[in-house]
């Protein structure tokens, strides 16, 4: 039984306005251009950021990435989260975790990591959004949203109606301040859209690691989701 401690999540108020995920699959393992890349989005406007690599062959390499981006950011207020890994977050001494349904349960990252690490959920179904209240997560992104190359998804994208539907149970479960992102598929396109839909922000890969000036991109990314929430009465 997860305790009333666990299910109230950290001491840290989570950003999601603008969320880069550094992919490796994407972004390449150079670990030099690896900092490079989140010092620019940090300074573009990024609130939080996240190292994501799937199938780890190699820890070790994974880790002193991992630690090589966390000192790029020292100083710039943008937590660094590590998709998946518990023991890699631990080892980087990283601010939290980012988890999939199949990934470790919230409740025993939290036991592992402490009250002062961030944790965030991947939500695809209405019915994981009811069970939110069971979890001691600190944000969810829900998605994908819209169709996207980053990633090897087998179920169809959500859309905008689908994104609303099952932001509309997380709330419920969890209450109408729980941070909820949109994820897959968003661009300096349709990032207003996704947010006039609900989304307190947007996790993106490629429209913001995928080509060059990573910090013009971040700018151009902030300068739209902080203008669709002000549409919404949301001061940025």
């Amino acid at each position: 039984m997860i305790g009333q401690e666990n299910a109230a999540g950290s001491t840290v108020a989570v950003d999601l306005r603008l969320y880069g995920i550094l992919d490796v699959g994407v972004c390449g393992a150079d670990g030099s251009r690896l900092k490079a890349m989140a010092a620019e989005a940090a300074a573009g406007g990024c609130t939080l950021l996240q190292y994501r690599e799937k199938d780890i062959a190699d820890a070790r390499a994974a880790l002193a990435r991992i630690k090589a981006i966390h000192a790029a950011l020292a100083g710039t207020g943008v937590p660094l989260l590590v998709n998946d890994r518990v023991d890699l977050a631990l080892a980087a001494g990283v601010e939290g975790v980012h988890l999939g349904q199949s990934d470790m349960h919230p409740a025993d990252a939290r036991n592992l990591l402490g009250r002062g690490a961030i944790i965030g959920l991947t939500l695809k179904t209405g019915a994981q959004a009811d069970e939110l209240y069971r979890t001691p997560a600190d944000y969810a992104c829900i998605g994908g949203v819209f169709a996207t190359a980053s990633k090897d998804n087998p179920d169809p994208p959500i859309g905008l109606d689908g994104f609303r539907r099952v932001a509309f149970r997380a709330r419920l479960a969890r209450g109408s301040g729980f941070p909820l992102g949109a994820i897959a598929g968003i661009d300096a396109s349709n990032a207003a859209a996704v947010i006039g839909a609900g989304a307190d922000g947007v996790a993106v890969i490629s429209s913001l690691f995928g080509g060059d000036s990573v910090e013009g991109r971040a700018r151009d990314l902030r300068d739209r989701i902080d203008s669709a929430l002000a549409a919404r009465g949301i001061a940025a």
